[in-house]
C-alpha cells in the first residue's frame, strides 16, 4: 500500500522531534525510486506523507529525489523546542521509573508477513501504532518534566536503553515480564522469527546487557528493531501514578517497564 508506506515513513521521522520535546515545523522529502515505478504510486506515497506532516502541525516543503532500484522514502524534519523543555537521553537518574508508550514487535510482525506468516490482528495493531504520531504522548508527558526521553526505533528497546544508560551514567533495570507486545509478536518470536536487524542490534548492545535466564523469545523482542516506536521515558518514580492517570485520561497507551539505579549498563530480568 503506497499510501501506508508514505504515512509510516513520515511518522517515523516526525516522531524524532516529538521525542526531544519539540514540535515539527517543516519537513523535506528524501526519496529514491526506480524509473519503472508508476507515477500514481509515487503520488500516493508523497500525498500520504504530506497529510501526516500537516497532521503534525508542519509543512512538507519540497525535498530531493533520485533514481535507485530499491524504493526508499524518508523525511528530514526541522522543529522548534523551548530551551527549558528540551528532552535528551542523557538525564536519567537513580530513583527514576521507566515507561514505554507503545508495545514492541513491529519488526517481528512485518518480517513474518514478508515470509508468508501473517498475523492479521498483530499487523493491524502494529500498523495503527506505526501511523500514530507521538505528539499526544509528548503533550501528556510535557508537564511532568521528564529526566530523559528517547524513541525506540531501529536499535530496539535494549539498544536505546543502552544509549540512555551510557549517556546518563546509570543502570537501567527492565522487567521482562512487564514488556508490552503486539498480538502475535511473542508467538512469532517463540517460533524462531528473527529480523535482519536482530544480530546487528545484539552486536551493538549485548556487551552492555545482562539478561541471564531471560527466555529467548522475550530477549528477541527486546532486541527487535522498531518502526515509529514509542517513547522510552525516565522520570521520578513518585510521579509515575499521576503520569499513568494522565495518559489514561487521554486514552493513550503507557506501560511501566523498569527503573533506574546506580551503576552502568542494562539489566533485563
Amino acid at each position: 500500500d503506497p499510501a501506508l508506506y508514505g504515512r509510516i515513513a513520515a511518522t517515523n521521522a516526525l516522531n524524532d522531534v516529538f521525542a526531544m520535546g519539540g514540535a515539527p515545523l517543516l519537513a523535506l522529502s528524501i526519496a529514491a525510486f526506480p524509473e519503472s515505478l508508476p507515477n500514481d504510486v509515487l503520488a500516493a506515497i508523497f500525498g500520504a506523507a504530506d497529510e501526516q506532516v500537516r497532521a503534525a502541525g508542519a509543512i512538507l516543503a519540497g525535498g530531493h529525489t533520485l533514481r535507485d532500484e530499491e524504493p526508499k522514502y524518508g523525511l528530514a524534519v526541522v522543529g522548534t523546542v523551548h530551551p527549558d523543555g528540551f528532552w535528551t537521553k542523557s538525564g536519567a537518574r537513580p530513583g527514576d521509573a521507566l515507561f514505554l508508550t507503545k508495545p514492541l514487535g513491529t519488526g517481528m510482525l512485518l518480517h513474518a508477513a514478508r515470509e508468508g506468516r501473517r498475523h492479521e490482528e498483530g499487523l493491524a495493531a502494529a500498523t495503527e501504532a506505526m501511523t500514530t504520531l507521538s505528539r499526544d504522548a509528548a503533550d501528556a508527558l510535557r508537564p511532568f518534566s521528564p529526566h530523559a526521553v528517547t524513541d525506540v526505533t531501529g536499535f530496539g528497546l535494549l539498544g536505546h536503553a543502552h544509549e540512555m544508560a551510557e549517556r546518563s551514567g546509570v543502570r537501567l533495570e527492565l522487567d521482562a515480564q512487564a514488556l508490552p507486545f503486539f498480538p502475535g509478536a511473542r508467538e512469532l518470536a517463540a517460533a524462531g522469527t528473527r529480523t535482519g536487524g536482530d544480530p546487528r542490534n545484539r552486536d551493538f548492545a549485548q556487551p552492555h546487557v545482562d539478561a541471564d535466564g531471560v527466555a529467548d523469545d522475550l530477549l528477541a523482542l527486546a532486541y527487535d528493531p522498531q518502526t515509529a516506536g514509542g517513547l522510552l521515558i525516565a522520570l521520578p518514580a513518585d510521579k509515575g501514578a499521576v503520569l499513568a492517570a494522565a495518559f489514561a485520561s487521554r486514552s493513550l497507551f503507557l506501560a511501566r517497564i523498569g527503573r533506574v539505579v546506580e551503576g552502568a549498563g542494562v539489566a533485563l530480568g
